[in-house]
């Protein structure tokens, strides 16, 4: 069964950048879609943005020209750089296959904050 497991996830003010990654185990995912979520306070895991397997991306309106989606299938890892973060990116942040299936992982938590 594949487990992601994210990382990079920090304290950061306002205008900062932030790269988040999120390793798999367990099955390649080179083959699958995949995707960054993330879930605020009171809120369910919200779509912000998906890779396909050759290279195709989308990003939800409120993060498109800040946030760049990335794969590295050698690595069986995707990547999600985050750019002039604002406060209401502060969320939980989980990576899966897209459409979502399965369980999610412990997520890395971003905190965008003075």
């Amino acid at each position: 069964q594949v487990q992601f497991v994210e990382s990079g996830g920090d304290l950061v003010q306002p205008g900062g950048t932030l790269r988040l990654s999120c390793q798999a185990s367990g099955s390649s995912i080179s083959t699958w879609s995949m995707a960054w979520y993330r879930s605020a306070p009171g809120r369910d895991h919200d779509l912000v943005a998906h890779i396909s397997d050759r290279g195709s991306t989308y990003y939800a309106p409120n993060v498109e020209a800040r946030f760049l989606i990335s794969r590295d299938n050698a690595k069986n890892t995707i990547y999600l750089r985050m750019n002039n973060l604002k406060s209401e990116d502060t969320a939980v942040y989980y990576c899966g296959r897209f459409p979502p299936r399965g369980s999610w992982g412990q997520g890395t938590r971003v905190t965008v904050s003075l």
